[in-house]
């Protein structure tokens, strides 16, 4: 689909003159809900095009975060033809290949997966044409003149600027350009590093793989390394190997510019795993790419600055395990969208609005960042796979009970309605009614979910 431009009655004041950095699912949410609201912004990316590069794996958005988000913009719908809920599963072996956990999806789990590239183009396709400033690299955001005068962008070329611009927004990620004028902070290495590669079409080349790997996710924990498999769209399955290691130990370690050496390196690494779990590494396709995790700071927040700011993980980057991270942002993006439409449309300060739509997502992500944090700490421990399997049990009995209420509830729902239906045709007594309970689906942080 794409979006009309609403148009905003009667503003009292010229319309701030917006540019957000990062054409990521933060960054368009954004900018969907700011056109929604009539608020044109300009979106600045790195990236040449849309398919300029692999958006990664695979994502699951959850009711209190990215669904949300998906409903405030209006894409309920468009979602649902992108969504995979069937691919919720997950599985925990050992080493051996023995399997210790085994949970199917279930497509009412509410916690929907979706390809990161299907959602980006999702967004997009919801902008007006030309929304996106596509191949700008950011190099600095500069002040223009003096205090509270604006904010221009040099581009990495060194010589083209951008602007001036009421307000910049960061979305631009872990190494936002816009973080350093609001916070001395830089995110901080997790002592993990991931090897990520995919393996293309593995339901029919890679069929013992594809049994392996399940609708879902599944791990394998061993001496101080993993592999973390998790089932893309299309055929497709994304691959993690996991090591707890300095920073630089995967680009000394393993000769990344080859991928048939580096897949030999790798499985070497996993001697001691059995054929049929090291058969993940033998069906790889393409590059290896090194992903070491940082993290910022648990509570990291900052002093409003005038016509800046942050959302996503430029703004409290976590570790990926619990999958809180795109939904924090997307859920960032639509409450600042909806906060600044609204002053606007309403004749109110929209820097209060914004520095109180901060205040807010302080609080909101610190439960999150954390659960991410202890979650970060516990991978590749000395009982790293017991925790797992701990977890796991967790969350399916979590998602049991989040089943039952829900199925009490629709009885209950079914129950009153017949009931009132009786009543209504013999007396004209009150209509019985029942609401039905609700509850958040619940998924401990710490089961692991591995990012692009």
């Amino acid at each position: 689909m794409t979006a009309q431009s609403p148009t905003l009655p009667n503003l009292p004041a010229p319309l701030p003159r917006i540019a957000i950095l990062g054409a990521g699912p933060a960054g368009l949410m954004l900018a969907r809900l700011l056109h929604l609201h009539g608020v044109p912004a300009t979106l600045i990316e790195r990236d040449a095009h849309a398919q300029d590069r692999p958006q990664g794996g695979t994502l699951d958005l959850h009711e209190d975060g990215g669904l949300r988000a998906i409903a405030a913009a209006g894409l309920g719908e468009a979602f649902a033809r992108i969504a995979r809920p069937e691919d919720q599963g997950d599985r925990l072996y050992d080493c051996r290949g023995e399997l210790l956990f085994d949970a199917p999806g279930d497509a009412q789990d509410g916690r929907p997966e979706v390809d990161r590239g299907a959602l980006r183009q999702l967004l997009l396709d919801a902008l007006p044409a030309g929304a996106v400033q596509w191949g700008r690299a950011v190099r600095e955001v500069m002040p223009v003149g003096g205090d509270g005068a604006g904010w221009q962008l040099l581009l990495s070329d060194g010589r083209t600027r951008l602007g001036p611009f009421d307000l910049v927004i960061g979305a631009d990620g872990a190494w936002s350009r816009v973080r350093p004028l609001l916070s001395p902070y830089q995110p901080q290495y997790s002592g993990l590093t991931l090897l990520e590669f995919g393996i293309d079409d593995v339901d029919q080349r890679h069929p013992g793989v594809a049994a392996l790997v399940g609708r879902g996710k599944m791990v394998v924990h061993g001496p101080g390394r993993a592999l973390i498999a998790q089932r893309n769209g299309h055929g497709h399955v994304r691959v993690y190997a996991m090591f707890r290691v300095p920073q630089d130990w995967a680009v000394r370690r393993f000769d990344l510019a080859d991928p048939h050496r580096t897949r030999a390196q790798l499985h070497a690494e996993f001697a001691g795993f059995a054929p049929a779990i090291r058969a993940l590494i033998d069906a790889g396709d393409g590059p290896v790419v090194p992903r070491p995790l940082h993290a910022l700071p648990v509570g990291h927040c900052w002093a409003p600055v005038r016509g800046l700011s942050l959302i996503g993980d430029a703004a409290h980057l976590m570790s990926p395990f619990g999958g809180e991270g795109v939904n924090a942002a997307l859920r960032d993006a639509a409450e600042l969208g909806c906060a600044l439409g609204q002053a606007l449309q309403q004749g109110r300060c929209w820097h209060e609005a914004l520095a109180a739509a901060e205040a807010q997502m302080f609080e909101r992500v610190i439960d999150a960042a954390a659960g991410s944090a202890d979650a970060a700490a516990e991978q590749l421990s000395h009982d790293a796979e017991a925790l797992m399997l701990e977890h796991m049990i967790e969350h399916q009995a979590a998602r049991d009970r989040q089943r039952r209420q829900a199925e009490r509830a629709r009885a209950s729902l079914s129950t009153a309605s017949a009931g009132a239906a009786l009543s209504s045709a013999t007396s004209a007594s009150p209509t019985l009614s029942a609401e039905p309970a609700t509850s958040s689906t619940h998924r401990p942080p710490h089961s692991a979910t591995v990012p692009a």
